[in-house]
């Protein structure tokens, strides 16, 4: 029976370590965080980020702007908080309505801002593996493995995604780790001949029963990053966990597994922002 992995009490560690760490400070990292539009999730994402920020003693500043919001009026808001001094850190809730253009919204956010760690300098800078931000997703599941002496360092690693929020990055910090990685995605044929042979799998495409217990090396640490809702309403990923886990040698669990902890490295990339400030 595999080992669950418990992202909400690393996630709880990390926050008190943070909030511990602020107290040294000389002034309050902040976030401004901008909602455009109503959604209900991104509503429920923001307000657990400004939870989050108020645990760690940062100051939380959010912008609500309605959906029919011109590209013009974002940008001059975002110019704004990056000459704003009580600003570390700008995080524009995704996904934006689809008259907005994402891509150069994000590339409006100074790089030194961009906790998110969506900006073109940034990625870059991860790619060279010189990073000033790590993505919090990818970062969180890599904070997981060390937090559980997973050692990445000659491992076999299929990611299931090619997203450059989640997929493409996580290949590059298990690269960058020594992990020798393959990337799959919807056009790789016969997915199961990659998964069944990885020591470490990561899912992270967002399709509930994706990955099955048939599909799974003996032994595999199995990370499930999705997050999607069941015929009966419940958060499952794309992991059958209750087969998986009987194979598995560790496990996340959705909830409760890389979502904190994404959470959790947001709030290490505002310190960071804040603290080359």
């Amino acid at each position: 029976m595999a080992i669950i992995l418990d992202g909400k009490a690393l996630a709880e560690q990390t926050r008190q370590r943070i909030a511990q760490e602020v107290t040294t400070l000389s002034r309050q990292p902040g976030l401004a965080v901008i909602l455009v539009g109503d959604d209900p999730a991104s509503r429920l994402y923001v307000s657990n980020k400004e939870k989050d920020c108020a645990q760690c003693g940062f100051k939380s500043f959010e912008h609500r702007m309605a959906a029919d919001t011109t590209e013009a009026e974002l940008l001059a808001l975002i110019a704004e908080l990056n000459t704003n001094d009580d600003v570390d850190g700008i995080l524009v809730q995704l996904p934006l309505p689809k008259h907005l253009n994402e891509e150069m919204v994000i590339q409006s956010i100074a790089p030194e801002k961009d906790v998110d760690a969506f900006h073109p300098y940034n990625v870059g800078r991860m790619s060279q593996g010189k990073p000033v931000f790590l993505p919090c997703t990818p970062a969180g599941v890599m904070a997981i493995l060390k937090a559980y002496d997973i050692d990445v360092a000659g491992k076999d690693c299929v990611v299931i995604g090619r997203s450059n929020i989640v997929g493409k990055p996580m290949g590059m910090l298990l690269t960058q780790a020594n992990g020798t990685v393959t990337i799959c995605h919807s056009r790789t044929p016969n997915l199961a001949e990659y998964t069944k042979r990885a020591d470490i799998l990561v899912a992270a495409v967002g399709r509930e029963g994706l990955v099955r217990a048939d599909m799974v090396k003996e032994g595999a640490v199995v990370i499930d990053v999705a997050m999607n809702r069941n015929a009966a309403g419940k958060f499952c990923g794309d992991v059958d966990f209750e087969a998986v886990k009987a194979v598995a040698s560790h496990i996340t669990p959705v909830p409760g597994g890389v979502g904190p902890m994404t959470r959790a490295l947001l709030l290490e990339n505002i310190l960071t922002a804040a603290k080359r400030k």
